[in-house]
């Protein structure tokens, strides 16, 4: 099962539009981790489970949403209120109090994953402002059993190589 993540596409629309429509047929679902500047009725973000952003001013989304994915218990949420530019401790203990195996989140732009503790943590880095990466970047995670691989692609839908990962959960 694949689930797409992005995040911080601040006010982009054709964009979501193109990504949304070159793999709605190969996934199970979708995540925004926040501040797409558009509201939460948007037409385009009716198939995402989606977070509220610190740029996001629609308070029909939720600050974080768990949700069970393919048997994985996801926590999504957009990281400024868990400090995540500064440390991934704050996001690890909500998620841990949430009983979350996967992270997503957003806010820092910086696409990135990383296995801590036995959680997957994934920012899918942002499809406006990159930082760190030219790419502006989405991701796809696969779930299969106990084994996940985490692909980022850049707008044009190119595989982003030295992003892609392999994690096993224990």
């Amino acid at each position: 099962m694949k689930v797409l993540i992005m995040s911080d596409s601040h006010g982009l629309t054709q964009e979501i539009g193109m990504i949304t429509d070159r793999h709605k047929h190969e996934v199970a679902a979708m995540i925004h981790c926040g501040d797409s500047e558009l509201e939460r009725k948007d037409p385009l973000m009716k198939d995402f489970l989606a977070v509220r952003g610190n740029c996001d001013y629609d308070a029909a989304y939720p600050n974080d949403v768990v949700e069970n994915i393919a048997g994985k218990r996801f926590f999504l949420t957009h990281g400024h209120l868990y400090n995540i530019k500064m440390t991934l401790m704050n996001v690890a203990y909500k998620s841990e109090e949430m009983g979350a195996d996967i992270i997503c989140f957003g806010h820092s732009h910086a696409a990135g994953s990383e296995m801590i503790d036995g959680k997957l943590f994934i920012n899918p880095g942002s499809i406006r402002q990159p930082r760190g990466r030219i790419e502006k970047t989405y991701a796809i995670l696969e779930l299969e059993k106990d084994q996940l691989e985490i692909t980022y692609y850049d707008l044009e839908g190119k595989i982003v190589d030295e992003l892609r990962n392999t994690y096993q959960f224990e």
